[in-house]
């Protein structure tokens, strides 16, 4: 008996070996060398689609030679287009082939200033969100004062939850309720209005589209700044962890009416260092 015990646990055990293992994997970090300066990354694993698709085009040499061919001022630098590669000055980029992978989008991932996302087509011709297959951007974004941050999540979530108080306490429920009332049932007003409050409450919970932003997220777009709206609306997938001035200096660039800076940021080699 004892015997098969330990057989049982040794077993047990080293089933659950690779799941400790996967669960402590390192994170991949990338060096992307510019003729700027370089931009030192890591990616995510709980996004291992992006993850891997971008390993497997820094491997193949596809970032090589390409241009950081979009920088707008306070929001992003972007990417990556193989149609960016030897273009001449005035050229339109960005257009690539088209070819998409599916969405890795976690409420945990938001755009902090260093954020890697990958842009996409928008919503009325990809209504899932899909991701481009190649191009990527680092946010830059703006700082936040704690009150522009307090209006945001007001001027979001309160016509949600205005939205949903209508949904249930509609003008026939409000009759109902007015007439009780009038009549002194009490048990009866409050079995009603007891249930449209949890109604209301239960929905408003439940609910995705609300925005709210936690201490940590607060943090970061309070000090290093962000570009808040992006959040669940594309994949972040890695962030900067050096390079930061180098990021800076890309975004200070003077650019033309596409936002293509009049000085070409080439992409020399994007190396898996990690």
């Amino acid at each position: 008996m004892y015997k098969l015990l330990t057989l049982s646990l040794l077993s047990l055990t080293l089933t659950l070996l690779p799941l400790t293992s996967k669960s402590q994997e390192k994170e991949p970090v990338v060096l992307i060398e510019t003729n700027m300066g370089n931009l030192k990354a890591k990616l995510y694993n709980d996004t291992p689609l992006h993850r891997d698709n971008f390993i497997r085009l820094a491997k193949s040499g596809h970032y090589n030679g390409t241009l950081f061919y979009r920088v707008v001022k306070n929001f992003v630098v972007q990417g990556g287009s193989s149609d960016s590669r030897n273009a001449i000055a005035g050229q339109a980029i960005g257009y690539g082939k088209g070819v998409t992978i599916d969405a890795e989008i976690k409420p945990h991932h938001y755009h902090k200033k260093g954020a890697l996302a990958a842009p996409r087509q928008p919503d009325r011709v990809n209504v899932f969100k899909e991701s481009d297959i190649a191009q990527f951007y680092f946010v830059v974004g703006k700082k936040y004062t704690p009150e522009e941050l307090d209006k945001i999540e007001k001027s979001i979530n309160v016509p949600i939850k205005r939205a949903i108080q209508k949904k249930y306490y509609t003008p026939e429920k409000k009759a109902i309720l007015d007439t009780l009332r009038a009549q002194k049932k009490v048990p009866e007003f409050r079995a009603i209005a007891e249930k449209i409050k949890s109604d209301i409450n239960f929905e408003w919970e439940n609910n995705t589209d609300k925005l709210y932003m936690d201490d940590e997220k607060r943090k970061a777009y309070t000090t290093i700044g962000g570009v808040h709206h992006l959040d669940k609306e594309y994949t972040v997938f890695g962030e900067l962890i050096e390079g930061f001035d180098v990021l800076d200096k890309i975004a200070a660039l003077p650019t033309d009416r596409q936002d293509r800076p009049f000085k070409d940021v080439r992409i020399i080699s994007v190396k898996i260092i990690k």
